[in-house]
């Protein structure tokens, strides 16, 4: 029931909200819009080439990093820090900011005790209101480009209105969640006294210090933006960030709700329904396999209870409250978007279940981040198309414009660098056991790293938690896959869609492949999968697989024994 309500609601509200995204985007600016450019010195009228768009990208997010990164290395002597936090070091300072740039929230401190109200409030939700309105703004920078306009749009303008689009729905939820219990203060952490005092390395503790802060407005746009950055350290999981079955569910569907109306979105803009849902379905397919297999996979018993006869489904890392179905749900749809929050541990999932989040960001377009999931997929639908066309012996083109080499070779790259980057820090990284010293050993020690470099580079965020990721190594290791894996994928499809906006527009005929069938759309998921699996299939029999093998072999075991 949860999973049809979650599915339900998300889809009910992504309808009219990605209606209303498109209508705004091909509207002109508002005067609203235009006076509070006017003020910064932005004429909203002046259109961009893709060039002058992605330099004015790279350029503000260049800034506000840099803002972002002075905020966490001096916040030990600036205000808003009641609770006396120092000031970041510099390497987990670096990677902070790579990840809160990037859209990513991947953190390797604890919230609560790493940053000052005024970092969490400066360097943390407002950059999870930027960098996905930045997302959102490429994603229509591109889609201009494939209708054929070489005037891709004015960047200022853009992210303007998509911080409007999420600003608003993020303030209501976040009335809704300090209506649910969320802490919403500027007062510092508050001390409770124990019902029960205990003793801990000889003394008596008769109090607990319990952090708070303005949260809920944190976590609203931390989940309707992507984002995943926990105010807390295990995230979701504490019930002073997601109290109540009812803020769970809202925040289950505001993690994929923006993503689901930027599909409807698409089709509109483009005005190519049919497209829309063509995409929606292939999304859709890919979406209800991977959380109905984490669901499968959490509902059977934990290995360490193998052989006895109530052991019931992997409860293992996960909140009683919310129980294995809604976890592995949450651990599904987090990892099919670049969210990256949780609700449980995605360390203690069984190891079939631990694949799934690998498998959806290896995808990173089963709804994806805010802008970049469908930026993702239409590097695909590029893809398909031109080996689509190969194969009928025909010119492949899309939306009528010939697809050549150079589209080509930038979609190319733009996915070969996945496997590059992950494959290859991966392997750098267990290559020296000083690095990996403080992880698990074996197979599940192999998915650790290679989990934490796959959420990396899919502007995630979430991890596996047993690896000991704040060192100098892990933090700009994980900073370099960060950014290349957020900028490259962006200015890549703008590259193309600059490229194919310059070409003489043939007239769609009989013989043109039509990219909105459900041919096109299986065609479309064959490639999707089958080339994902070809880069990733050897890690992950190496990791998850060979961990889920072994964990038979020592459950037949166990049972003989309890047999005998």
């Amino acid at each position: 029931m949860d999973i049809l309500l979650t599915y339900g609601l998300a889809i009910a509200l992504a309808l009219p909200l990605g209606l209303l995204i498109a209508r705004v985007y091909d509207s002109p600016a508002s005067p609203l819009s235009r006076g509070l450019l006017r003020l910064c010195g932005v004429n909203a009228a002046r259109g961009m080439t893709w060039q002058g768009y992605a330099a004015a990208l790279l350029g503000t997010n260049l800034l506000v990093g840099l803002a972002a990164l002075a905020v966490y290395l001096g916040q030990g002597g600036l205000p808003l820090n009641p609770d006396a936090i120092a000031s970041m070091r510099w390497d987990t300072a670096v990677h902070t900011m790579a990840s809160f740039i990037t859209n990513t929230n991947q953190q390797h401190y604890s919230g609560q005790s790493g940053l000052s109200y005024l970092s969490q409030l400066l360097g943390i939700t407002a950059l999870q209101l930027f960098t996905p309105a930045v997302g959102m703004a490429a994603l229509f920078a591109v889609l201009r480009g494939l209708r054929g306009e070489t005037n891709v749009g004015n960047y200022y303008l853009d992210v303007t209105r998509a911080a409007g689009l999420l600003a608003a729905p993020a303030f209501v939820l976040a009335l809704l969640l300090t209506w649910q219990g969320v802490p919403s203060t500027f007062a510092g952490a508050r001390t409770a006294t124990l019902l029960e005092p205990h003793t801990v390395q000889g003394q008596t503790v008769t109090t607990q210090t319990i952090p708070v802060g303005p949260v809920a407005g944190m976590v609203a746009i931390k989940q309707l933006g992507t984002n995943g950055g926990g105010w807390y350290g295990p995230n979701s999981a504490v019930p002073l960030e997601n109290p109540t079955p009812l803020s769970n569910l809202l925040q289950l569907v505001s993690i994929i709700l923006f993503p689901v109306a930027l599909v409807v979105a698409t089709g509109r803009f483009l005005r190519r329904p049919r497209f829309g849902l063509m995409v929606m379905a292939v999304m859709s397919v890919l979406s209800a396999a991977l959380t109905l297999s984490a669901v499968l996979a959490e509902r059977a018993p934990n290995a360490a209870l193998a052989g006895l006869a109530a052991a019931g489904p992997n409860l293992e890392g996960k909140e009683v409250r919310f129980g294995a179905d809604a976890s592995a749900l949450w651990g599904a749809l987090t990892t099919q978007t670049s969210n990256g929050s949780v609700n449980s541990m995605l360390d203690s999932f069984t190891p079939l279940g631990g694949l799934v989040p690998q498998l959806g960001m290896f995808l990173n377009d089963v709804y994806g981040g805010i802008g970049v999931g469908m930026i993702n997929m239409l590097v695909f639908v590029l893809l398909t198309v031109f080996v689509a066309g190969l194969m009928v012996g025909r010119t492949p083109e899309l939306f009528g414009r010939k697809i050549e080499a150079r589209e080509i070779k930038i979609a190319s790259l733009i996915l070969l660098l996945q496997p590059l980057l992950v494959l290859g820090l991966t392997a750098a990284a267990l290559a020296n056991p000083a690095v990996t010293a403080n992880s698990n050993p074996g197979f599940h020690g192999l998915s650790q790293v290679l989990y934490e470099y796959n959420s990396a580079f899919a502007n995630n965020g979430s991890g596996f938690e047993g690896l000991g990721d704040n060192t100098p190594w892990w933090n700009l290791t994980c900073a370099a896959a960060l950014l290349l894996a957020r900028f490259l994928p962006i200015v890549g499809p703008l590259a193309i869609a600059g490229l194919l906006a310059a070409k003489k527009a043939a007239p769609e005929s009989s013989g043109t492949l039509r990219v909105d069938t459900p041919v096109f759309a299986g065609m479309l998921l064959s490639v999707m999968v089958l080339l994902q699996l070809l880069n990733f299939a050897p890690a992950l029999v190496l990791g998850p697989v060979a961990e889920h093998l072994s964990q038979g072999q020592s459950t037949q075991s166990a049972a003989k024994d309890v047999t005998k």
